[in-house]
């Protein structure tokens, strides 16, 4: 028998506190109990999505975020152009082209970030552009992009172009500033760096995207963020929510606050430089360069054998549960989450274990050199 860890790039592990606040009781979703939570709920959340605009809640997974966003901030046969570098993006790609939009791909190879020049000379090829999307973190391979800068490319194309980022693997695990970035419509999903279960959708939108969204007369009806908006204006929600998770949420927020988000961010980016060096101490290949490198996942490279190996040694003799690759990647590499509730000691649990598990594997003594490396990060940045 032994303590399970979860290092998925999500679902992640739950605090105790959060468990406790869901399991509290129902309330009802009209009541005045749940406006109260909600009247709550809505300042609270905005700093974690660096903005100063409200922030729309869903009961559904982070892909409803994904279809919302669009459907409610591209209209009929406008021109939108979609950042794809990996399976998520590829994901966007695909519900774009559900509806009746004019779609252009710009291809990124995966494990890479886009590039900015190259993006810049690919957009202006264009005319027309209403929208843009990108991923902030790509989960399936973990990169960063500089989402900066493509928004400022973006604005320099046209001011009134859309600028739509998803932040499902990296809200609550990296800081953001939507003004600042020139995001126009930031997403994310309960089950990663916000340490809930799946269930909840977070869409925050600035003005300028709330006015297109008004005047956007494509149909829908449970995806139409008006509705959710209007509804956040009386503290309620237009459908029945999940009361639980909500409430959960609220704990979430506040544990946020009580450690400070600077310091949120500053534990993920030291787990993410802890793990990459420890990997390296391994002989492991790091997909990301650094300077692109998330700091909510970690993918690293070596033989389809010796990944398969790692992944079931991992799960079934330290109860240490991480993720393949998807698409092409599968087989190719492994990705470790380190996001929401997780922690700098985390990192050195799941080393300790590659130590072990590759000295015998490779026949070869590695016992102590990850975990020197990762001890060295951690200290040399106190």
């Amino acid at each position: 028998m032994f303590k399970k860890l979860l290092m998925t790039p999500g679902p992640t592990p739950i605090p105790e506190k959060v468990n406790q606040r869901m399991a509290e009781g129902m309330i009802g979703h009209r009541s005045g109990d749940f406006s109260e939570l909600m009247r709550r709920i809505k300042p609270k959340i905005k700093d974690v999505f660096g903005t100063k605009d409200d922030v729309a809640i869903l009961s559904s997974s982070g892909t409803s975020s994904l279809e919302a966003a669009m459907v409610n901030l591209a209209a009929k046969d406008e021109n939108v152009v979609v950042i794809v570098s990996g399976a998520f993006g590829a994901r966007f790609e695909a519900i774009a082209k559900t509806y009746p939009y004019n779609v252009h791909t710009y291809e990124v190879e995966w494990g890479e970030a886009a590039d900015p020049a190259d993006f810049r000379e690919f957009l202006n090829k264009l005319d027309d552009v209403k929208v843009v999307v990108s991923q902030a973190c790509e989960t399936s391979t973990a990169v960063l992009h500089p989402v900066t800068e493509l928004g400022e490319i973006v604005k320099d194309y046209d001011e009134d172009a859309l600028f739509i980022v998803d932040g499902v693997s990296s809200v609550g695990g990296m800081k953001f500033n939507m003004s600042e970035s020139k995001i126009d419509c930031l997403i994310s999903g309960s089950q990663k760096a916000l340490m809930l279960p799946p269930g909840l959708a977070f869409v925050a939108m600035n003005q300028n995207a709330r006015q297109k969204m008004k005047d956007n007369d494509l149909p829908r009806f449970y995806l139409d963020l008006n509705q959710y908006f209007d509804s956040l204006d009386k503290d309620t929600t237009p459908f029945t929510p999940a009361v639980s998770l909500i409430q959960g949420l609220e704990a979430v927020l506040d544990s946020v606050a009580e450690e400070g988000l600077e310091n949120v961010y500053d534990r993920h980016a030291k787990m993410r430089d802890m793990l990459r060096a420890g990997l390296r101490a391994l002989d492991l290949g790091l997909l990301v360069e650094d300077e692109y490198a998330s700091p909510t996942v970690t993918a690293f490279k070596s033989t389809s054998d010796e990944l398969s190996h790692i992944k079931d040694e991992l799960k079934n003799n330290f109860g240490i549960t991480i993720a393949g690759g998807q698409k092409h990647l599968k087989g190719q590499i492994l990705r470790i989450g380190h996001m929401g509730y997780m922690f700098p000691s985390d990192i050195i649990v799941v080393l300790g274990a590659l130590e072990g598990i590759l000295s015998k594997y490779r026949q070869n003594d590695y016992y102590g050199k990850a975990i020197k490396e990762a001890q060295e990060v951690f200290f040399n940045d106190l």
